[in-house]
C-alpha cells in the first residue's frame, strides 16, 4: 500500500478566527486543527471540480414537490428515464398528504449532474430543490 507524505505549512489567522476554528473543531469532535483544515480544503475541492464542470462526482439531488401538481411526477420521471446512466438509485416518500420529497443518487461528469439537477430543481411545481455534491473518492487523499 502506498502511504503518502504528509507536508507541514503555517497559516496565520487573527485570533478570533481561531477562536471560531477551535469552537467549531470541538463542535464537531476533531482531535487537532489539521484533521479539521484538511476536511475543509477537501470539501473546497469537491465543490470547486463541481463548479468546474470537471471530473466525475456522485452526490444526491433532493427535491421537494406538491403531488397534485398536474403532469408533475410524469415530468420528473421522464427527466429521469433520460438521464438513467447518471442515476444510481431513487428514493420516494409521501411526507403528508399534499407534499413528497425525493432523493436521488448520481454519479457522473460534473456538469451533466448539475445539468440534470438544474433541470429537476427547475420543473414548474417543485416547491424545493437542492444539489448535494461530494466526490467518487478515487482522487481524494485521505
Amino acid at each position: 500500500m502506498k502511504h503518502d507524505t504528509v507536508t507541514r505549512f503555517s497559516v496565520s489567522l487573527n485570533k478570533q478566527l481561531l477562536r471560531n476554528l477551535d469552537t467549531m473543531m470541538a463542535e464537531k469532535g476533531y482531535t487537532n486543527r489539521s484533521l479539521a483544515i484538511a476536511d475543509m480544503i477537501r470539501a473546497e475541492l469537491v465543490e470547486h471540480h463541481q463548479q468546474m464542470g470537471k471530473g466525475e462526482i456522485a452526490g444526491t439531488i433532493t427535491l421537494l414537490y406538491d403531488h397534485h401538481k398536474r403532469h408533475l411526477q410524469a415530468l420528473l420521471t421522464d427527466i429521469q428515464h433520460d438521464h438513467d446512466d447518471l442515476i444510481i438509485s431513487t428514493v420516494h416518500v409521501h411526507l403528508d398528504h399534499d407534499n413528497c420529497l425525493e432523493v436521488l443518487l448520481v454519479r457522473g461528469k460534473a456538469g451533466e449532474v448539475k445539468a440534470i439537477a438544474d433541470q429537476l430543481i427547475a420543473a414548474k411545481g417543485v416547491k424545493h430543490g437542492k444539489l448535494t455534491v461530494t466526490s467518487t473518492g478515487k482522487n481524494l487523499a485521505p
